[in-house]
């Protein structure tokens, strides 16, 4: 294999700890049947690939101790034994103690089913169709989409994507019951025509979470409650985790920067999601890069913590703290703004996390510049309380000081990974960017505008590399469909 095939990625492409796949003809790159089984954490992610005289998908699969160090198995699900192509699903832990994969198999006008035949899913019993039926035996009028099947005490539930999904229920996984509709209704901000797909349900410190996206708006979620009576989710209220950037169309709304969910229960109880980073600038876009993965839990007051996954603090090394550290404008009226140079990031695998005290940040203009020079201002990360928003490069998504409990800190965290950042903000956003142009400086500098901002702490860490099963991967693809 050489530089110049086409599914080859570069080492230059290559990402230092995120999951990427090691092929570039990889599209879509949608993450599927994620569960911990075996000891281990599972992930599947479709692959579109030759067979036979057409272009076929197929769940490429890939296993970790830890969900950061990733192994790639041979692939069992794809087209050559199911005889149909692998379109988005989920995955469940069964009463039996098995693993399911429920997904939509591609031209077969059916959600399809399959059984692990081994913990280490190495092997699958032939999947087969879910065929609903009415209470008086007729079949459904329904979509057959992206499903997701979830247990909720002893009785098995899925739904299938688009608008409002219709809920089936079953007491095996084998007979299947059309219930009816699975929202009661839809928040006032869920724009009319957006369709619920890649679906994942399930329950989140006493509420439900539905995750999901729209294909025209990318991920999203929902929470609220069952109403098991009623065998519906009533949810309290929806929010977005994908943001436009300005380049992207507005009217087509086709902006799928953070797409295509996913998630999956730790033997520890944490629920923990990953997605699809669809619609990255040229050359990175198309090549299946998962995001971070992100921890959810609910907070006190009932809105969603979105935190980097803990263990991404095991590959830190050669940590250097800064303290007290101001930042202090001119005082001329029309020159308010500055720039400090905190660190140079030689190397391109880093952890920043900032600290300060929430009453720095009120009614104030300020943040980081990365990859920065002098005179360049490289990826802007800033606060912007105008517009109670926090920016990173051009993509702008909700978020405002004043909102945070007055007792409590503003955490900044920063991951660079190459040319891909992802930034957390006090648990309560979370955003992504690329800076193709990374190589070409390495400035860290602190910006504020009109006043003086005291950044408590700046902590840097260079992060260890995951990578060394993407290059296995890569030379040796074990992962390769069959293609007749």
């Amino acid at each position: 294999m050489s530089e110049t095939d086409y599914d080859y990625v570069s080492r230059e492409l290559a990402l230092n700890y995120h999951l990427m796949h090691p092929g570039g003809d990889s599209v879509p790159g949608d993450c599927n049947a994620a569960v911990y089984k075996g000891g281990v954490y599972h992930m599947h992610y479709i692959l579109q690939r030759p067979w036979g005289h057409e272009r076929s998908f197929s769940f490429v699969h890939v296993t970790s101790p830890d969900m950061l160090h990733w192994t790639w198995q041979s692939t069992k699900l794809q087209p050559s034994f199911t005889g149909h192509g692998m379109f988005s699903g989920t995955a469940l832990v069964t009463r039996e103690d098995k693993v399911a994969a429920i997904y939509h198999g591609q031209g077969s006008g059916r959600n399809q089913i399959a059984i692990a035949a081994d913990d280490q899913l190495s092997a699958w019993e032939q999947p087969y169709a879910v065929e609903p039926r009415l209470p008086n035996g007729g079949v459904p009028e329904m979509r057959h989409w992206d499903p997701d099947a979830f247990l909720i005490d002893d009785t098995y539930y899925a739904i299938s994507g688009g608008p409002n999904p219709p809920l089936l229920r079953s007491p095996d996984l084998v007979d299947w019951e059309y219930v009816g509709d699975f929202l009661t209704h839809e928040p006032a901000d869920v724009i009319i025509g957006e369709d619920i797909s890649c679906p994942n349900f399930f329950p989140l410190d006493g509420r439900w979470m539905l995750l999901c996206i729209s294909h025209p708006y990318g991920c999203r979620y929902y929470i609220g409650d069952w109403d098991a009576e009623a065998e519906q989710f009533v949810p309290e209220y929806h929010e977005r985790m994908n943001w436009r950037r300005p380049d992207q169309g507005s009217t087509e709304t086709d902006y799928r920067d953070f797409f295509a969910p996913e998630s999956l229960l730790t033997p520890d109880g944490r629920r923990v999601m990953w997605a699809w980073l669809c619609t990255l600038e040229p050359p990175l876009d198309q090549k299946s890069i998962q995001s971070l993965p992100r921890e959810l839990s609910l907070g006190s007051d009932g809105t969603l913590r979105i935190r980097p996954l803990r263990e991404l603090d095991s590959l830190r090394r050669e940590p250097v703290v800064l303290t007290d550290v101001t930042v202090s404008p001119p005082e001329a009226m029309h020159s308010g703004m500055t720039r400090r140079r905190l660190a140079d990031l030689d190397g391109d695998a880093w952890e920043i996390r900032i600290t300060l005290d929430r009453e720095q940040a009120l009614r104030k203009r300020f943040g980081l510049l990365l990859f920065a020079t002098d005179d360049d201002e490289g990826l802007p990360l800033l606060f912007q309380p105008d517009s109670r928003t926090i920016r990173l490069g051009t993509v702008e998504a909700p978020f405002a000081a004043d909102d945070l409990d007055p007792a409590e800190d503003l955490e900044l965290r920063v991951f660079i990974d190459k040319y891909l950042v992802e930034v957390f903000v006090c648990d309560r956003q979370a955003l992504l960017a690329t800076h193709t142009d990374y190589r070409s400086a390495n400035g860290l500098y602190a910006y504020s505008y009109g006043a003086d901002t005291n950044f408590r702490t700046v902590e840097l860490w260079r992060m260890e590399a995951t990578n060394e099963g993407f290059f296995t991967a890569r030379e040796s693809p074990i992962w390769e469909p069959d293609i007749e």
